[in-house]
C-alpha cells in the first residue's frame, strides 16, 4: 500500500500524540512464534493496513453537512458524503481500500500454499485456521464496501469481487468478478474450514490475531449479513459465554476518566470485551476526533441531538434510558465525537515533523456480537424468540445506560408507535425510527418485531459510532438515506441505489475488471 508521509505543523489548533508503546511495537508483538517460523512471520501481513471507516462513516446517516465555511481533510470525504465515485489515491481511498485488503490475501495464500507443500502437518493447523480467517475476512469487507448487499435470492445476479485462493506467479494475471453469490460461498467455506484449527495458545498477545473469540464473533456478523439467523445465535453464543453481562464493556472507569485518556481506556487489550485490534495508517482519528479538521461533513449537533447519542435524553419513556457514552462527547458541534478516536503519529523525522498517520480499530467486540444476536431472535420472531432478544437488550442497557437496567416489550412499543418515522425528503424532519426495507427478508410495519427491531438497529448505531458499520445496517435494511446540503437541496440514496456499492478503483476498471454499474 502507498503510505503516504504525513508532514504536519505542530499548533495550537492540532495536538500530535505518538504511538502508543503497544502500537509501536506492534510488528514484533504480533509474531509471537519462534522468529525461524516464516509463516507465522507472514501472518502478520495477513491482516489489512486500511481501514473503510472513514468512506462508510461518511456515506451513512451519522454525517451531515456542517457548512461551506468548514474545510474538508480530503476530496474523499466529500465524494464519501455525495455517494460520487472517487478517483483519489490516498490512505483512505478505495485504491488503498483494495489493495491492502488483496496484499492481506496474498499473505495469507503464501501461508496456506507452504502449508500445503507441507503436507498439511497437524502441528501448522492453528496458522491454517489463521489464514483462512484472514482470507475470508478480507474478502468480506472487500465485498461489503464494493458489492451490493448480499440475498440469496439475487446474489446470483450481482456482481462479486476476485476471489484469491493461491499466491500470483504471472505479471498480469486476468481476474473476472464472478458473482456475489459466489463470493459468499467462498468466504463460508474459508470461514468454516478456519474456525475450528483456531489456537488462542499460538500467540501471547493473541487480540492481534483472529484468536477464537474474534473468530466466532466475526462468524456471528457473517452469519447476520447472510440471513443465517440459527448460526448467528449458536457463533455468538460461543463468545458470550453463559454470562455475557461478565464480559460487556465497563462504562464506569470510561465516565469517570479525562477525556483525554478515554482512547486509552476504551482501547485496553485486557478487556473481555475488546476482541481484536486492527491498526491502519489512516486520517480516521483527525476527521472523527476532536481535531479543527474535514469540519464540512460530520456527526453534527442535528443529528447528535435527535437521531444519536441523546436522542430522547431525559425522556422517561424511552427504553433505553440516558447513555453513559453522552458523558464523554467532544464540544465540537459539528462533530460531536466521542473520545474513543485518538490519533497515534509514528515520527520518521520528529524534527521535521515527518511521519505516518494511524488509527487503531477494534473490528470485533462482545457488545456488538450481543446485539447480533439479538437481532436474530428477533427476526426469527415468535413469542419465545421476541422474549430472548428482549433479554439481549436488556443486558445492554443495563451496561449501558446510567438511569436504566431494563425495559419491556411492551415500552419498546409504546415508544417507537409514538414517533414519527424519519422523513425520506427532508433532512430538517429527523428521527431514530426509519423505514425498514431488509435485504432478504420482510417485517412487517408497525408490528412488535419491527419495534425490536428498531431498538436494536439503534443501539447498534450506537455502539458502532465511528466504526463504519452504520453504513452496512443500512444496506441490510434497505434505509433509505438523506443528506443535506449546505446552499442546495437534500440528495436522497434510495433503497435500491447502485451506489450503495463504492465504485472501483479507477487502476482497477482501467485494467480491465469490470466496474460496477451507476
Amino acid at each position: 500500500m502507498k503510505r503516504n508521509l504525513a508532514y504536519i505543523a505542530l499548533s495550537g489548533a492540532l495536538v500530535l500524540s505518538s504511538c502508543s508503546n503497544f502500537l509501536d511495537t506492534l510488528p514484533d508483538n504480533r509474531t509471537e512464534i519462534d522468529s525461524a517460523d516464516k509463516m507465522a512471520r507472514l501472518l502478520v501481513s495477513a491482516y489489512p493496513t486500511s481501514t473503510y471507516i472513514l468512506l462508510t462513516e461518511m456515506a451513512s446517516d451519522n454525517a451531515m453537512d456542517n457548512g461551506s465555511n468548514y474545510g474538508l481533510l480530503g476530496q474523499e470525504q466529500e465524494d464519501s458524503y455525495l455517494w460520487r465515485d472517487i478517483t483519489v489515491d490516498a490512505n483512505d481511498s478505495p485504491k488503498a481500500i483494495w489493495d491492502s485488503h488483496y496484499n492481506a490475501i496474498a499473505a495469507a495464500n503464501e501461508v496456506l500454499l507452504r502449508i500445503e507443500e507441507a503436507g498439511n502437518p497437524a502441528n501448522l493447523n492453528p496458522q491454517k485456521g489463521e489464514a483462512l480467517l484472514c482470507r475470508a475476512y478480507a474478502h468480506f469487507i472487500l465485498a461489503n464496501v464494493f458489492c451490493m448487499h448480499y440475498d440469496a435470492a439475487t446474489a446470483a445476479s450481482y456482481l462479486g469481487i476476485p476471489y484469491s485462493t493461491r499466491p500470483e506467479t504471472e505479471v498480469s494475471p486476468d481476474y473476472v468478478r464472478g458473482t456475489l453469490a459466489e463470493t459468499y460461498k467462498h468466504i463460508q467455506e474459508d470461514l468454516e474450514a478456519g474456525l475450528p484449527l483456531i489456537d488462542d495458545n499460538l500467540y501471547s498477545v493473541p487480540k492481534y490475531h483472529f484468536n477464537v473469540k474474534a473468530a466466532y464473533a466475526f462468524a456471528a456478523r457473517f452469519y447476520l449479513f447472510t440471513q443465517q439467523w440459527a448460526k448467528v445465535i449458536s457463533a455468538a453464543d460461543r463468545v458470550l459465554g453463559s454470562a455475557p453481562d461478565k464480559v460487556l464493556r465497563n462504562w464506569t472507569p470510561i465516565v469517570q476518566s479525562a477525556s483525554k485518556d478515554v482512547a486509552t481506556v476504551y482501547n485496553d487489550p485486557k478487556l473481555a470485551c475488546n476482541l481484536l485490534f486492527q491498526p491502519s495508517y489512516s486520517n480516521v482519528g483527525y476527521l472523527l476526533g476532536s481535531y479543527t479538521l474535514g469540519e464540512r461533513y460530520g456527526h453534527g449537533n442535528d443529528i447528535f441531538t435527535k437521531e444519536t447519542v441523546i436522542a430522547y435524553y431525559d425522556d422517561n419513556i424511552c427504553p433505553w434510558g440516558n447513555l453513559a457514552m453522552a458523558q464523554q462527547i467532544s464540544s465540537l458541534v459539528t462533530k460531536c465525537g466521542f473520545f474513543k478516536t485518538k490519533v497515534y503519529f509514528e515520527y520518521i523525522d520528529k524534527e521535521s515533523g515527518a511521519g505516518y498517520v494511524h488509527y487503531l480499530d477494534i473490528p470485533f467486540r462482545t457488545d456488538e456480537t450481543l446485539l447480533c444476536r439479538a437481532e436474530a431472535y428477533a427476526v426469527l420472531g415468535g413469542a419465545e424468540n421476541l422474549d430472548k432478544a428482549l433479554a439481549d437488550i436488556n443486558i445492554w442497557i443495563k451496561s449501558h445506560s446510567t438511569t436504566k437496567s431494563s425495559t419491556t416489550l411492551r415500552e419498546i412499543t409504546r415508544f417507537y408507535d409514538g414517533i414519527a418515522y424519519a422523513s425520506t425528503e427532508n433532512t430538517t424532519i429527523r428521527s431514530i425510527k426509519k423505514h425498514l426495507n431488509p435485504i432478504g427478508f420482510t417485517v412487517q410495519e408497525g408490528s412488535q418485531q419491527e419495534s425490536v427491531l428498531q431498538t436494536i438497529l439503534h443501539m447498534r448505531r450506537i455502539e458502532l459510532l465511528h466504526d463504519g458499520l452504520r453504513w452496512f445496517d443500512i444496506k441490510r435494511y434497505g434505509i433509505e438515506v438523506v443528506h443535506n446540503r449546505d446552499n442546495n437541496a437534500d440528495i436522497v440514496l434510495g433503497k435500491d441505489d447502485l451506489r450503495r456499492a463504492f465504485q472501483l478503483p479507477q487502476d482497477v476498471i482501467d485494467a480491465g475488471l469490470e466496474a460496477n454499474p451507476r
